[in-house]
């Protein structure tokens, strides 16, 4: 019998994650978590419960987020389970994670940051990402057949979830955009690189870091701040939150809901009683 080792493990689970057409990224994080989990296993094709335990706690131990070690026990269980094909029940629950409300800029910090921001394809960047609510991994991946000015929306394709979902492109906008995209094809990135090909997501992240500075805005925010910003301004426009779901590309609306709790006019209408 050919010996099953590591290498044999992280193969066969490339070959079904593929075949299940999960995502780039998600692929090549459980591909990384995977073989971290496996180098410690005597027998990795025998689920060990204790074994699992001690090696999520020594994850926790490491400094490993409630998000980051929920992703391992996961990846262990669906390679157990799919790969190998044992029917097991890991006795392990889920690390809760902290709940915390988004990072939200407001409506003025938005302005502060884009004049900020002289270089006009960047400042296009993070204005695109906020007016449409698109995550760091959906700008840069967005083509010029993705834009669609006559009907003012934006196609985001193979989104989280391998899912399309359309959102809006802002007439304040569109002028820039179309002579930004002048002279491009169809599959033509929206955002490419000075070497070609787009933008890389580190690329995009620092253009908004540099901004934040240089608009001198205190708040942790990152580029996903953009997004938080697009839902909550929104809501605070009136939209049904039904529609920011569908604008988001949130499956479960109880992920959209929370930027009520930070919209909520009633409690920002209370007065301190300092």
């Amino acid at each position: 019998m050919k010996e099953y080792n590591v290498a044999c493990a992280l193969k066969a689970t490339e070959k079904l994650i593929k075949l299940k057409n999960f995502s780039y990224s998600t692929r090549k994080s459980y591909l990384s978590c995977l073989e971290k989990y496996l180098r410690t296993c005597s027998d990795i094709r025998y689920p060990d419960q204790d074994h699992i335990k001690n090696f999520i706690i020594g994850l926790q131990d490491a400094g490993f987020s409630a998000s980051t070690t929920n992703i391992y026990l996961q990846v262990i269980k669906f390679y157990f389970s799919n790969v190998l094909r044992i029917s097991i029940k890991l006795q392990i629950p889920l690390a809760k994670r902290p709940k915390k409300l988004p990072v939200v800029l407001s409506r003025l910090e938005i302005k502060k940051l884009l004049e900020n921001i002289s270089n006009i394809k960047h400042r296009l960047l993070v204005s695109l990402s906020y007016g449409a609510g698109l995550r760091v991994s959906e700008a840069v991946s967005l083509r010029v057949r993705d834009i669609d000015f006559q009907e003012k929306v934006i196609s985001i394709r193979g989104a989280k979830g391998q899912k399309d979902r359309i959102s809006l492109l802002s007439d304040r906008i569109s002028d820039d955009l179309a002579i930004h995209l002048s002279g491009k094809s169809g599959l033509d990135y929206v955002f490419a690189s000075e070497r070609g090909g787009k933008l890389t997501k580190r690329t995009a992240q620092k253009i908004f870091e540099n901004a934040l500075k240089n608009a001198e805005i205190i708040k942790p925010a990152s580029f996903h701040s953009l997004r938080h910003s697009f839902a909550t301004h929104l809501l605070e426009n009136g939209v049904d939150v039904r529609y920011v779901q569908v604008l988001l590309g949130h499956i479960n609306i109880r992920t959209t809901q929370i930027y009520t709790q930070v919209t909520n006019p009633v409690l920002k209408s209370i007065l301190s009683p300092l």
